[in-house]
């Protein structure tokens, strides 16, 4: 294959579900040592938004499968948890990005420094429903459980030099930055798939930086 048949591939359509992350300047060197604490009333009102969006996913289950489409009021519901999550995480323990109080909402916040949204369906295939969230997954399963022992466990341990960077110098290390916010990305992708709100599989692809690729030409 030539130079130039390679280059005429067409490029990758921008995923459905997009994640954004703005790095606020000067972040304050010691407040990440007490962000945990100071999200805990967020992950009380998370724990209870987790167990409805277990519900809610059961009841749209079904819905895909006898109707083919996700209700419009579930989704929004299911994708605000994950909104809200993000932005708690970003805040908090996923990337100590910003020192602004994430908000309690589902909604978006258009200001906030870390945004994650996901284009509705018309339609969604009620054939992959019942093999999309356990089988077809496991790929990804197995990869973001295997890098750095677990990729939660890894992003944690990313965040915590972060932070230890941020006490020494005053700075944020970017390349960090990019790395942290490519795997949180990876991870909500796989989330909104297994949680049935597209079916568009997952890249196996580390899209880092706080931007999403609005294409990337294949290799």
């Amino acid at each position: 294959m030539t130079t130039d048949t390679m280059s005429t591939h067409a490029p990758y359509a921008p995923h459905p579900a997009r994640l954004t992350a703005r790095l606020d300047p000067g972040l304050s060197r010691w407040l990440w040592l007490v962000k945990w604490l100071l999200a805990l009333p967020h992950h009380i009102v998370l724990a209870l938004l987790w167990v409805a969006c277990t519900l809610v996913g059961v009841v749209a289950f079904f819905a895909i499968l006898f109707t083919g489409r996700y209700p419009r009021p579930l989704f929004d519901f299911t994708a605000g948890v994950l909104r809200w999550d993000w932005r708690v995480s970003y805040y908090a323990y996923a990337a100590l990005g910003t020192d602004r109080y994430p908000p309690f909402s589902l909604a978006d916040s258009p200001d906030y420094p870390a945004r994650w949204d996901v284009a509705y369906p018309e339609r969604l295939s009620r054939g992959l429903v019942l093999v999309k969230w356990w089988l077809l997954a496991i790929p990804h399963y197995l990869v973001l459980g295997l890098v750095g022992g677990g990729i939660r466990a890894l992003i944690g341990l990313l965040s915590l030099y972060a932070g230890i960077a941020l006490a020494v110098t005053g700075r944020y290390p970017p390349g960090i930055f990019d790395l942290v916010v490519g795997l949180n990305r990876w991870v909500l992708r796989v989330f909104a798939y297994v949680a049935l709100l597209t079916d568009e599989y997952p890249p196996f692809r580390l899209d880092q930086g706080g931007s999403e690729p609005a294409a990337a030409t294949p290799r």
